[in-house]
């Protein structure tokens, strides 16, 4: 039975556009995979810690060494990791602030990458443990920076992401970017002419 795994990111609930597109690809997903599962994980609600010295304390000493604060440390790391781990296909929706990842999808990226459990040193350099699954993010942005032109360079969450994500195996990663969407408030285009190209690719995206 297929698994797909759904990460939110945006605080702006039902009026994020990062959400409305992620739940297009639901329903998609779900309608392309009769009987498959969805596990969401809503980090504006949910917001994982952020590293300490407990954490890194426990994430690089043996577990029969633990301390209690290590083994409550790591509690958030291992139930992230199991998730991802049990997903055939990983979702992350999320806006792009200031050119980059919001802190708590930073937040939980450092909870999913571990030494010994993700991602491992090998002779031959880092080898990810996270391998044969599916990752689409869909970002939505106030500007748009599309490849080739001169914007492009201001957009650090994607050449971003596909380098951590592929460190710890998950390779296979497609990119919505929803972008320009700053047009909307000032009266350029309407909310719905905005959408439709996105919604049409979520669509598409999520029969893949």
């Amino acid at each position: 039975m297929a698994s797909l795994l759904k990460i939110d990111v945006s605080p702006r609930g039902g009026y994020s556009y990062s959400r409305q597109l992620g739940q297009t690809f639901v329903e998609g997903w779900q309608a392309a995979h009769a009987g498959g599962t969805v596990v969401e994980r809503d980090l504006a609600k949910n917001q994982p810690t952020f590293l300490d010295l407990p954490w890194i304390a426990g994430a690089f000493t043996p577990p029969d060494q633990h301390s209690d604060e290590s083994k409550a440390a790591l509690k958030v790391s291992n139930e992230i990791i199991a998730e991802v781990q049990a997903a055939d296909h990983i979702l992350i929706t999320t806006p792009m602030y200031n050119f980059q990842i919001p802190a708590v999808l930073k937040a939980w990226i450092d909870h999913l990458v571990r030494v010994g459990v993700t991602v491992n040193y090998t002779e031959s350099g880092p080898v990810g443990t996270l391998l044969g699954k599916k990752v689409t993010v869909i970002v939505a942005s106030a500007g748009a920076y599309p490849k080739g032109e001169p914007s492009e360079a201001y957009d650090h969450l994607t050449p971003y992401l596909k380098h951590i994500l592929g460190f710890i195996g998950l390779t296979d990663v497609t990119f919505l970017a929803a972008g320009g969407a700053s047009g909307i408030q000032y009266g350029k285009i309407s909310e719905e002419d905005w959408k439709k190209p996105f919604v049409e690719k979520a669509k598409e995206l999520a029969k893949a």
